[in-house]
C-alpha cells in the first residue's frame, strides 16, 4: 500500500469496531461510528468486556472470564500485532521466504481476535429469551424449529475436534442459516459466511470450572445467549 496512508490502515481498527468492520459493519456491535468514519489506530486493541467479570456467574466464573479476556484473548491481539510487523519486515526487505508461516499466523491470531469480540457480545447476563422475529422465521426455514437448530448447535458444538469453536452463520449467497465447526480458529471454515453467534470450546474457555465436561459447558453456555444481538447481526446480514 502506497501514497499518503498509512500502513495497514486499510486493515485495522480497534476493539469491537474490528469486530464490525470484519463482519462487514454489522448493526448492534458498539464501534461502529469510529468504524464508519475511518478512524483506524495502527495496531489492533483488547476491547473491553460489555459487562462485569462475574455477571456470567454461574455459567462461567469470575476467575475463568478475567484469565480468558485478560490473557488469552490478549495473546491473540498481540500475536496479530506482532505478526502484521514481521509482514511490513517481510516486504520492506524484499524477503517473501517466511510469508508461508506468517500467513498461517494471520490466518490464526487474526482469526482468534474476531471470535473472541464476537463470543463476548454472543452473551448476556441472565440470558435472553429465545430469537424473534425474523431471525426467528429463518430458524425455523432453514433447520426446522429452535430445538432442532439448538440440538444442532450444540451436537456440533461439544463434537469439535480438539480445539475450536461452534458457529451459526449466514450464508450470504442464498441467506441460508448454517451452523459450522471451526477447529482451532481458522480451519473447517466456509468462505463468505456472516458469523452470528459462537460458542467457544478451548479448554481454556471452560476447564477450570466444567473440567473435561465440554458438554455440560456447551449445554449452560446457551442459557446465557445474547439472541436479541444475534437478531440484530442477522438482520443487518440480510439488509
Amino acid at each position: 500500500m502506497t501514497g499518503g496512508l498509512s500502513r495497514r490502515n486499510a486493515m485495522k481498527s480497534v476493539g469491537l469496531g474490528s469486530l464490525t468492520m470484519a463482519l462487514g459493519g454489522l448493526a448492534g456491535m458498539p464501534g461502529q461510528a469510529d468504524a464508519d468514519q475511518h478512524m483506524m489506530p495502527d495496531e489492533y486493541a483488547l476491547p473491553p468486556l460489555p459487562y462485569d467479570y462475574d455477571a456470567l456467574e454461574p455459567v462461567i466464573s469470575e476467575q475463568i472470564l478475567r484469565i480468558h479476556h485478560d490473557r488469552h484473548h490478549q495473546g491473540y491481539v498481540n500475536g496479530l500485532n506482532a505478526t502484521l510487523k514481521k509482514l511490513d519486515a517481510a516486504r520492506d526487505a524484499g524477503d517473501m521466504s517466511s510469508i508461508k508461516p506468517l500467513s498461517n499466523a494471520l490466518a490464526f491470531h487474526g482469526s482468534g481476535h474476531v471470535l473472541h469480540t464476537l463470543y463476548w457480545n454472543s452473551m448476556t447476563p441472565g440470558g435472553s429469551d429465545g430469537p424473534r422475529g425474523k431471525l426467528l422465521a429463518a430458524i425455523k426455514r432453514d433447520f426446522g424449529s429452535v430445538q432442532k437448530m439448538h440440538q444442532h448447535f450444540v451436537a456440533a458444538t461439544k463434537s469439535v475436534e480438539a480445539s475450536g469453536w461452534g458457529l451459526l452463520a449466514l450464508e450470504p449467497m442464498h441467506k441460508r442459516l448454517l451452523v459450522l465447526q471451526i477447529e482451532k480458529h481458522q480451519n473447517l471454515t466456509m468462505w463468505g459466511v456472516v458469523p452470528l453467534m459462537v460458542c467457544d470450546v478451548w479448554e481454556h474457555a471452560y476447564y477450570l470450572q466444567y473440567q473435561n465436561n465440554r458438554g455440560k459447558y456447551v449445554e449452560n453456555w446457551c442459557e446465557v445467549v445474547d439472541w436479541p444481538a444475534v437478531a440484530k447481526r442477522y438482520e443487518k446480514a440480510i439488509g
